[in-house]
């Protein structure tokens, strides 16, 4: 593609194609290539990282509609790493050379294999190594970080993943930011209102898979006495096994949460009508489950097809 695009053959000069008349530095040269699918489509917003021999990151960006990476960098040698959901990823190296194009054609993605899936049965979050994150704004500027030190819940993983369900409660009053009087101010009746509204309760039988290891799963999130549907943009990390041998399964999983959705709309202003803190609100989980006794991964555990 890449040599029909610049009329040069790849790692040859750019001085004769449609980069005749690109400027860039005379001590520079041009990187390009082309990531595709096995079934050789465009790859698009594939990640791509380029770095030096001494595994500094010079650029990265994503590819194009047409899965396409075209960079001007210093002459040099490069290591490039590309990645995308689902695929294995790709590492190569080449050098560039001042004033000419240097052509990697095409980048052939294959498709990871697929982490096994937990067993099917009664699982539980294991709580001393998970968390439940939250991220919030604060006056316009900074980002506040904070959790919840006390949860509990339980999955019922299915014979298909889509059918499985889970439930977690959360103690509102364990909210942590770190600062004393701000975690008050948090559970006190101008937010959380823990002594109104004890927990927060998320429950989802909606496990969508979304291509490689993306799960998305959809519930009910009940806060502050209102509910309302809350998708987790999850990854799913796989198996493993404990220090005591117990099967463990992980995960990460994000949203986004706006404050006035549950009426959590205490607010104050400061100079020049800048909130002091922000609507939204990122969340961020880290969970591990492990089998309920007597579930998968026991005696009477039975292994996924």
């Amino acid at each position: 593609m890449f040599d029909r695009l610049f009329g040069k053959r790849a790692g040859g000069a750019a001085r004769g194609g449609p980069l005749a008349g690109l400027a860039f530095p005379s001590s520079a040269g041009v990187l390009s290539c082309r990531v595709l699918d096995p079934v050789h489509e465009p790859v698009r917003q594939a990640e791509f990282v380029v770095s030096d021999t001494a595994g500094r990151k010079v650029l990265g960006g994503e590819t194009d509609p047409y899965g396409t990476v075209l960079a001007t960098v210093p002459a040099g040698e490069y290591r490039i790493a590309v990645t995308s959901e689902g695929y294995t990823p790709y590492r190569g190296s080449t050098v560039v050379a001042e004033g000419e194009h240097r052509g990697l054609g095409d980048v052939l993605l294959q498709v990871a294999p697929q982490p096994q899936l937990p067993e099917p049965g009664d699982w539980e979050i294991d709580p001393t190594h998970s968390q439940i994150g939250f991220t919030a704004r604060h006056i316009g500027l900074a980002r506040i970080h904070g959790r919840f030190n006390a949860f509990a819940g339980a999955v019922r993983i299915a014979e298909r993943m889509e059918r499985s369900a889970m439930h977690v409660v959360i103690d509102a009053a364990s909210i942590d930011t770190g600062v004393q009087m701000r975690d008050d101010h948090l559970r006190s009746g101008d937010f959380l209102d823990v002594g109104a509204f004890p927990t927060l309760e998320f429950f989802s039988e909606r496990f969508v898979h979304r291509g490689g290891s993306r799960w998305a799963v959809t519930g009910a999130l009940t806060l502050h006495g209102v509910s309302r549907t809350v998708t987790l943009d999850t990854q799913y990390l796989g198996l493993g096994s404990g220090l005591e041998g117990e099967t463990r399964a992980a995960c990460r999983a994000t949203t986004e949460l706006h404050r006035e959705d549950f009426t959590l709309t205490w607010q104050t202003l400061l100079a020049r009508g800048i909130a002091a803190v922000g609507s939204s609100i990122s969340i961020d989980l880290d969970i591990q489950i492990v089998p309920k006794t007597g579930g998968p991964g026991g005696v009477a555990g039975r292994r996924r097809s």
